[in-house]
């Protein structure tokens, strides 16, 4: 059974910056797939940045020159460094695996104060 892990989540100023981390673990081998969506209090869940065809990541416009994925396959782990950090970024974050309809992680919460 494969499971995700989020953490690095936690209370920023804005401008500042995170990295949030996406462990997998379990019968997977392949995180290639895993990409990060956020929800914010009283909005719908929202793509942040997922893999596309070609080895290349879709972000959200919102986000696109600020955050960056990277994995490390060795530790199965997916990252997302996050730069600039605005109040509108607050919100839960949460890592998918998009070949998996329900393989979602926990959530972590990142909070961004002005």
């Amino acid at each position: 059974q494969v499971q995700l892990v989020e953490s690095g989540g936690g209370l920023v100023q804005t401008g500042g910056s995170l990295r949030l981390s996406c462990a997998a673990s379990g019968s997977t081998r392949s995180i290639d797939t895993i990409g990060w969506y956020r929800q914010a209090p009283g909005k719908q869940r929202e793509l942040v940045a997922i893999p596309s065809s070609g080895g290349t990541t879709n972000y959200a416009d919102s986000v696109k020159g600020r955050f960056t994925i990277s994995r490390d396959s060795a530790k199965r782990t997916v990252y997302l460094q996050m730069n600039s950090l605005r109040s509108e970024d607050t919100a839960v974050y949460y890592c998918h695996d998009l070949r998996y309809l329900s393989l979602w992680g926990q959530g972590t919460q990142v909070t961004v104060s002005s």
